[in-house]
């Protein structure tokens, strides 16, 4: 995975989004974080992230609701959902709203950033190196 991709990470679980973006900034990659739909969509506005990984669980607009507000307004962005087993249908309902991919949580950090850099390849239409 030779690309450092812009990661716009959306929980509304402060922990899991700490770890996970100190994980990922000790590989190098640049990662943000949102805990709710509206800030997701002012970050998403600036034209800063590459990739949206977002929590199907959120409080207020939840990920489903907030995922097809994404495509509305940008439906060349990637995005990849996070979902508990008790929400698996949601994942896969995000598919059917334009998901690239869901993973189940817990997921190991290594499986989900070749999800997030696959999927990427597959919305921008560009070849894995």
């Amino acid at each position: 995975m030779g690309e450092k991709l812009n990661i716009l990470f959306v929980d509304d679980e402060p922990d899991f989004l700490e770890t996970t973006v100190k994980r990922l900034a000790r590989r190098g990659y640049e990662a943000r974080t949102a805990t709710s739909c509206d800030v997701a969509l002012e970050v998403i506005e600036s034209g800063w992230p590459d990739v949206v990984v977002l929590d199907v669980m959120l409080a207020g607009m939840d990920g489903i609701q907030c995922l097809q507000e994404i495509k509305r307004r940008w439906p060349l962005m990637t995005v990849i959902m996070l979902t508990g087993h008790a929400s698996m249908n949601a994942g896969i309902r995000g598919l059917e709203y334009g998901a690239n991919d869901y993973c189940m949580k817990p997921i190991e950090l290594d499986e989900l950033m070749e999800k997030v850099t696959i999927a990427w390849h597959e919305t921008t239409g560009t070849a894995r190196k």
